[in-house]
This record gives C-alpha cells, sequence and structure tokens, in this order.
C-alpha cells in the first residue's frame, strides 16, 4: 500500500499566494506613479495593507515548513538528516541572496557596491533557519517543550523590544555586519524583528505536529487562529495600553503608539484560518508546483524587476512611471512571466543544469586549448628571439 503523504498542501497554497503578493506588490510599489499614490483612495488603502500582510505570513510560513520538516523525521540533534540540509539550505540563500546584488559590470572596474552589503528576504530567511537549527540543536537534550518554549520567546522579545533597538544605529559593527539589524544604510529588511515571525512558524509548526493525529485538529486550529487574529488586529493595542497603567512600564505605551509587529501577527493567523478552512479546494497541481517553487520564483523576479549582476532591470527604466491601468496589467503579465519560467525551471532543471555544465565544461576546455596554443606560441617567439640575438651576438663577435 502507498503510503499516506504527511505533507500539508495548505501550507503550499500559502506559500504560492505569498509569493505572488510578494510579485505584484514589488511591481506596483516600485513602478507606479507617486501622485496615485493618495491614502485617501479606498483601493489605493487596500492594496497597501494587504501588500503589508505578504512579508509576514511568508516568514511565518517558512519558519513552520521547515521546522514541520525538521521535526518530523525519527531521528534527533546532529543526527536529524535535515539538520545538515537545513544548514545547508540557510547558507545556500545567504549566497544567492549576496549574488542577487552583485554588480557584473562593478566588478569588472574593480568595485563591490553599497547595494552588495545590502540585507534583504532571503538572508533573513536564511539565517532564521540557521537560528531554528541553532535552538533546536541546543535544546535536544532538554525537555520537550524547550524547543517550542525557546522559539515563541524569541518572538516575543524580538517583538515586545523593537521599539528599543530600532532605534540603536549598531556603528560599532561593519556596515555590512549592521545591515542585518538596522535599515540606517537602506536594507530591506533586518533579522530583528523578523526572526521572530519565523520562530513563531515554528513555534505553530511544533503545535500543529502534536496534536496532528486528533480529528478535530483543523476545526480547532481555525477557531483558535480567528480568535487570535481579531484578539491582535483590533485589541492588542488597548492591551498594552492595560498593561501600562498596571505596571507604569513605559515601554507597553510606546509599543501601542506602532503596534504593528503584533497586528500583523493577528493577519497572519486570519491567513492561515482562511487557507486552512478551504484546504479542501487547494489540491490544484499549478497552486502547489508554485508554493513548492518560491525561490525560483524569487530569483527571477529579482533578476527582471530590479536588474541583478547587470542593473538592467524594469526598475531602471520605469521608476514611478506608470499609470494605474498600465501598472496592473504590467504586474498581472509580470506575476505569469516569473511563475511560467521558474516552472519551466523546475520541470527542466536537470537538462538546464546539464547544459549549464557542458557550457562550463566547454568554455574550460576552449581556455584550456587558448592557454596552451598561447603557450607554444610564445615559446616559439622566443626560441626565434633567442636565434635572432645569437645570430647578432655572433655577428658582432667576427
Amino acid at each position: 500500500m502507498k503510503p499516506k503523504s504527511t505533507r500539508l498542501f495548505f501550507i503550499d497554497a500559502m506559500r504560492a499566494w505569498a509569493i505572488l503578493m510578494m510579485l505584484q506588490g514589488h511591481f506596483i510599489d516600485g513602478l507606479l506613479d507617486t501622485i496615485f499614490r493618495n491614502p485617501e483612495n479606498p483601493i489605493y488603502t487596500i492594496w497597501l495593507y494587504f501588500r503589508g500582510i505578504t512579508a509576514p505570513v511568508f516568514f511565518t510560513v517558512s519558519g513552520f515548513i521547515f521546522t514541520y520538516l525538521l521535526v518530523r523525521v525519527p531521528q534527533t540533534g546532529w543526527n536529524n538528516p535535515r539538520v545538515k540540509k537545513g544548514i545547508r539550505r540557510g547558507l545556500q540563500l545567504l549566497i544567492i541572496g549576496y549574488l542577487l546584488r552583485l554588480n557584473i559590470f562593478g566588478l569588472f572596474e574593480g568595485k563591490i557596491y553599497e547595494g552588495f552589503y545590502l540585507v534583504d528576504v532571503l538572508h533573513c530567511i536564511g539565517l532564521s533557519i540557521l537560528a531554528i537549527i541553532g535552538v533546536y540543536v541546543l535544546t535536544e537534550k532538554w525537555k520537550k517543550f524547550a524547543f517550542p518554549l525557546v522559539l515563541i520567546a524569541i518572538t516575543l522579545v524580538l517583538f515586545l523590544f523593537e521599539p528599543l533597538y530600532k532605534q540603536w544605529s549598531f556603528a560599532f559593527l561593519p556596515s555590512g555586519l549592521a545591515n542585518y539589524f538596522t535599515k540606517v544604510n537602506g536594507s530591506v529588511f533586518t533579522i530583528i524583528p523578523w526572526l521572530g515571525y519565523t520562530a513563531f512558524g515554528g513555534f505553530l509548526s511544533l503545535l500543529f505536529t502534536r496534536f496532528k493525529d486528533s480529528k478535530h485538529l483543523y476545526p480547532a486550529a481555525i477557531v483558535l487562529s480567528v480568535i487570535s487574529g481579531i484578539e491582535l488586529i483590533f485589541f492588542s493595542s488597548d492591551g498594552f495600553i492595560k498593561l501600562y497603567e498596571l505596571t507604569g512600564i513605559d515601554l507597553f505605551y510606546i509599543i501601542q503608539l506602532n503596534n504593528y509587529l503584533f497586528i500583523r501577527l493577528g493577519d497572519v493567523f486570519l491567513v492561515f484560518a482562511v487557507f486552512m478552512l478551504l484546504r479542501s479546494l487547494l489540491t490544484n497541481t499549478t497552486i502547489l508546483k508554485i508554493g513548492q517553487n518560491t525561490l525560483s520564483i524569487y530569483v527571477i523576479h529579482f533578476v527582471i524587476l530590479y536588474g541583478s549582476f547587470t542593473g538592467l532591470g524594469l526598475y531602471r527604466f520605469f521608476y514611478h512611471e506608470l499609470n494605474p491601468a498600465v501598472a496592473i496589467s504590467g504586474a498581472v503579465a509580470f506575476m505569469v512571466a516569473c511563475t511560467a519560467l521558474a516552472l519551466w525551471y523546475d520541470k527542466n532543471e536537470s537538462g538546464v543544469k546539464s547544459r549549464i555544465t557542458f557550457a562550463i565544461n566547454s568554455i574550460g576546455v576552449q581556455v584550456v586549448i587558448v592557454s596552451r596554443m598561447a603557450s607554444l606560441l610564445i615559446r616559439e617567439l622566443l626560441v626565434r628571439i633567442k636565434m635572432v640575438l645569437y645570430r647578432l651576438f655572433g655577428f658582432v663577435q667576427n
């Protein structure tokens, strides 16, 4: 009998939704003319709010799926094969994150531009995966509740103290490292507080794994997600005010002044609830494939939109120049193009890699042949020069 699949299709569907939201969000935010960014326009306001949901969902889902895969195998600690795979994955994301910000023309001039050192989504997710692995390994010998407890503690600490550390410039660190902690130099995302969402995703996956065999898992999870989401979105700010009045701790008052982290966490809960509710409808192969190829889609969108390696992206030619009609239709075309290219690559990955390897090997062989021919020519030239000098020297001697 074929073993029952343990894959969570609603999570793949969430990843697909999040990456598509990211594509259209980046496209419209970068190319829509500033004169159309009217906060009083309800359509723009709704779009802006949902765009703000994308990153929290993406980070949370990344932490969820990685931790779910990490703990579902029987091996523990360093013996868990997912630990080594996770380390490789985390380092891979860091490397790709830097490569996407590399400018080849700058390298030809012997320069590495400051933009290369800025931190973005891939850097943060890569480091977050490594952080989850670190917590997993360190708590292996402790009680079972230690791993989820540390993960939720990371989330709470990063979210609660964000008003304090966001003011730090981290000037004592080299800018390349400081960019992981502050946006002063232009980083789009920073490991703090975004690690908090990834850690929270890991915490949720551990709860999900703990009760995965319960027949009431999804109904209970949906109800709890809706309640938690509504509480965080509409009542968390009031809750911090009450905490401030009870304790006199100024931090609670400061948090409610810009309570976006907990409100966005509420949005994440509601998105989870919607996708769990619709899970039986989210089994379309294309949707699942999109969710399983988010890295390829992200890389392709970065190259086309921001002009990775060459600087020749859509941002360079249409930055803040499009009207709404063109921006919306362009965003749809952009999503389709990036997704189609990623799915094509996924289908032909082995063939593409073999062609790339063949091309690299061919170039290598040609380089070797040319270098050997050049070496022979130089040696022949030196011999001839030597003979000429010998004759001249002999002539002079006579």
